[in-house]
């Protein structure tokens, strides 16, 4: 049975904490809200846009939360025509997926990003091919449901108990575990180690480079 690795994007291959703080604060201060701060953005980083919303904002109608992640898509989509969206590779990511890779490992990604947003991004770093399997908020419940797990399994022709999600959110956890995989936490990310642990991970990586003795520990061993 196929082995397969499913990756978050931001926060755990990219750091993209900058631009969708600069789009949240446009957002907000268009709609006349207070604009949270850089550290209350990042936690909800992982949801889909209307989930974010309403973590930020949960005292207000539905109907806003919906007309916030348009504004957010259009205030990102400009920043990205001005040349402000940048989301570089984390240090030692490129190595781990070559490791994985070397390894027998099938590649894929599950994120809250748009199919536009996550090709862009794969395809800025020329590894798009690498993944057999996205996923994205455009086809999907947000995280924490397991379906794009789920989907990216059934892509790879591998099982749950050969899966593994790596992941820098509390969310990314959850839908491992929501979805009978083994959730590896990406504590270069956005959630603090015991917030993924709390949400289901096995362990917890400080860097890329971690991850693969971790999985030899906790999946492979």
């Amino acid at each position: 049975m196929n082995r397969l690795a499913i990756f978050d994007c931001d926060g755990t291959l990219v750091d993209s904490g900058a631009p969708i703080t600069a789009a949240l604060h446009e957002t907000f201060t268009q709609n006349g809200l207070e604009i949270p701060s850089s550290g209350v953005s990042r936690k909800v980083i992982g949801l889909s846009l209307v989930e974010a919303m309403a973590a930020l904002v949960p005292s207000v109608s539905p109907e806003l939360h919906y007309r916030l992640a348009e504004d957010y898509k259009l205030a990102f989509q400009k920043l990205r025509a001005a040349g402000e969206v940048e989301e570089p590779l984390f240090d030692g990511v490129l190595d781990l997926l070559d490791a994985l890779e070397e390894e027998g490992w099938l590649l894929a990604v599950a994120t809250g990003k748009s199919d536009r947003g996550l090709r862009h991004c794969l395809d800025q770093h020329g590894i798009h091919a690498r993944f057999i399997s996205l996923q994205t908020a455009d086809r999907h419940p947000s995280k924490p449901h397991p379906s794009m797990v789920e989907q990216a399994i059934g892509d790879a022709g591998a099982t749950p108990q050969t899966t593994i999600v790596v992941g820098d959110t509390s969310f990314d956890m959850a839908m491992a575990v929501n979805a009978g995989a083994t959730g590896i936490g990406a504590g270069w990310g956005y959630h603090d180690a015991d917030e993924l642990i709390a949400g289901g991970a096995v362990a917890v990586a400080d860097a890329p480079g971690d991850v693969l003795a971790l999985i030899r520990e906790h999946v492979d061993g």
